[in-house]
């Protein structure tokens, strides 16, 4: 009976070793790569509510530049302050033309309104105000 219990033990190690191991091999994946995936989800499922920029900053995130539009929106009674990380969407806006108090359109997860947007490579919710041209 104890040899049998000693057989299970070894086992059940092994599997937790090789699921360990996969675990820790497997490739993670880049933040940019993480970022498209939640604004393509996003244009899928996304609802649409009005917002206004708050602000337009260039700030550092783990030593390079990045471009972020700061915006604010309201749903059901709560009022959301996000921002959105711009820089690789630099050929779909003008951030010249992004201005503070600019009317736009954001597009929010409607299971988690904290999640939000306001551009991507398909969508723009800050219009011909904002110097919106679809890249050729």
């Amino acid at each position: 009976m104890d040899l049998l219990k000693l057989y299970e033990f070894a086992l059940g190690m092994v599997v937790l070793g090789v699921a360990a191991v996969a675990l820790f091999r497997r490739k993670r994946q880049a933040v940019e790569d993480l970022e498209r995936e939640r604004r393509d989800f996003l244009e899928e499922v996304g609802r649409i509510i009005d917002g206004i920029v708050l602000d337009v900053q260039e700030v550092e995130i783990d030593g390079r530049e990045a471009q972020m539009v700061i915006f604010q929106y309201e749903v059901s009674g709560v009022n959301y302050e996000a921002s959105q990380d711009v820089t690789m969407l630099r050929p779909w806006i003008n951030l010249q033309s992004c201005r503070t108090g600019l009317h736009a359109s954001v597009k929010y997860d409607p299971l988690n309104p904290g999640n939000s947007l306001l551009i991507t490579e398909k969508w723009n919710g800050l219009g011909a105000d904002a110097g919106y041209a679809m890249p050729r």
